[in-house]
């Protein structure tokens, strides 16, 4: 479960790109009970994703040419400059560089050495999220990735990650990531390598949210019917919770999770 939104190096921010905002808030919103709050008409579009007056993320239009939709997450950094050299140096690519959002803050966009993308925030007078970890808000992050070692050595480098390894079997080993210092206390999100049978298939890496539900095949089985595709149905992790992957309307990956009882 996420503990770190407030720490350089923690998820602090995520928002989606679609090219139907209208239909994609009424996708989420009959799914989660979300509520959608513009940010102005200078904003293009743009707008909070909120849940019980606490805003848990956004949502805009595609703007790059050819763009698919999807869920990106950003990270906290305390100077955005520093962090897309450190990008660069590492073996990533900067996508858009260190800008100004009003007096928002600063952010920045990047793709890491194996193609996933993901984006900084470096706070002004919005901090990063206000809900996390309650049902119809985010809890945890992952990455599938074709090349987990690779990514491991490129986030520990740009944002000072501490990482663990956990046995999967078959060979395969689940990462677990959170910002330098905090140890099992701040970890927010997993590196998951593809395996072999994905990397046949043509999958590549990308970044894809887990949202907290009461009821993971409930809310699978409502998905569904909203227009969601189902790529993983509702299975137990053990220790994790039940847990169901699927895709929206529009091709954004996310997952749903119903966390194990402490």
């Amino acid at each position: 479960m996420l503990t770190s939104t407030q720490v350089p190096g923690g998820l602090n921010w995520l928002d989606l790109g679609t090219p139907d905002i209208d239909a994609a808030v009424a996708f989420y919103s009959g799914l989660f009970g979300w509520e959608f709050q513009s940010a102005g008409p200078e904003a293009g579009g743009y707008g909070f994703l909120r849940k019980g007056g606490r805003t848990l993320g956004a949502v805009g239009p595609l703007t790059d040419e050819g763009a698919s939709s999807a869920w990106t997450v950003y990270f906290r950094t305390v100077d955005a400059d520093a962090t897309a050299k450190a990008v660069e140096q590492a073996g990533g690519t900067v996508r858009f560089p260190p800008m100004e959002v009003f007096t928002a803050g600063r952010m920045a966009g990047f793709t890491d050495p194996t193609g996933a993308e993901f984006a900084v925030w470096e706070p002004g007078d919005t901090d990063g999220i206000e809900i996390v970890n309650e049902p119809g808000s985010v809890s945890w992050i992952e990455l599938y990735t074709t090349d987990a070692a690779a990514v491991e050595a490129f986030y520990g480098s740009v944002l000072s990650w501490e990482t663990r390894g956990m046995p999967m079997g078959e060979g395969l080993v689940y990462v677990i990531a959170g910002p330098a210092g905090g140890g099992e206390r701040t970890m927010h999100g997993g590196i998951m390598q593809l395996p072999q049978a994905n990397l046949d298939a043509g999958s590549t890496s990308e970044w894809h949210p887990y949202f907290e539900v009461e009821d993971c095949d409930t809310t699978a089985a409502r998905a569904q019917e909203l227009g969601a595709a189902v790529i993983i149905p509702a299975m137990d992790a053990p220790g994790v919770g039940r847990i169901a992957m699927l895709l929206d309307p529009f091709g954004a990956a996310f997952a749903v999770i119903t966390s194990a009882r402490a």
